[in-house]
């Protein structure tokens, strides 16, 4: 995996829970190889639509092999885990994200870069553990897209607001949460497996959110991704 001087590595959920975000550390990042065969778990479930939510309930029913009753232990496990440090984890089983369509000039999908934002302090876990995982921005490698000239253009012509109150406008419309990579940026892979927790815009932050994405899926194969 490629490192930045943003991303911290831990050793246990302990330390990933605990560490705090400092200076221009963003992201922190519980490296692992886990064992057990995810892709059972993943053609053993009946999806439903393009995201499916993977209750606890209906993960402990499935009727597996010892190969995967391994990678669903470490899934309840996970999950567990965020409870008790009182995170709210959802575990979702996705062939594909909708797309924005609705702006030619600036899709604000989650396949664009973007940060979270919350109006109190909190941070955002994932881990991908089948599937395309997770790209993370290195922010001094990205442009919020709200200050590229002809993103602010367009958007004051689409929607007839002016120069003066187009930050406060694409605030409100979250905008100002897309960020644009430049040429010669370098994409992080967040890696199969990995737990991460990254940095939110919320008021008085200590650090700049971490601008990430998700990608684009490959045909047949999906993604589960444990988010919260």
């Amino acid at each position: 995996m490629k490192t930045n001087p943003q991303i911290l590595y831990v050793t246990s959920f302990q330390e990933l829970d605990s560490t705090p975000f400092v200076e221009s550390v963003n992201a922190l990042c519980w490296q692992r190889k886990l064992v057990g065969d995810f892709a059972e778990i993943v053609h053993s479930i009946k999806s439903i639509s393009n995201i499916t939510i993977i209750e606890k309930e209906y993960l402990t029913a499935l009727a597996i092999s010892e190969e995967g009753e391994k990678a669903r232990a470490i899934l309840l496990n996970d999950m567990n885990l965020l409870e008790q440090a009182g995170a709210s984890p959802t575990l979702n089983l996705i062939t594909h994200y909708e797309r924005d369509e609705t702006n030619a000039f600036f899709s604000t999908d989650v396949y664009s870069f973007h940060v979270d934002r919350s109006p109190v302090p909190t941070h955002t876990f994932l881990c991908t553990y089948y599937g395309e995982p997770s790209n993370i921005l290195p922010n001094e490698q990205a442009e919020q897209k709200i200050r590229l000239p002809h993103i602010r253009r367009a958007l004051q012509q689409e929607y007839g607001v002016s120069d003066e109150v187009l930050d406060a406008f694409a605030r409100e419309h979250f905008f100002d949460l897309h960020y644009q990579a430049a040429q010669d940026s370098t994409i992080i892979s967040a890696g199969r497996g990995n737990l991460w927790k990254l940095a939110v815009d919320y008021p008085n932050c200590p650090t700049h959110p971490c601008i990430h994405s998700a990608p684009l899926e490959k045909p047949g194969e999906p993604r589960l991704l444990l988010i919260c």
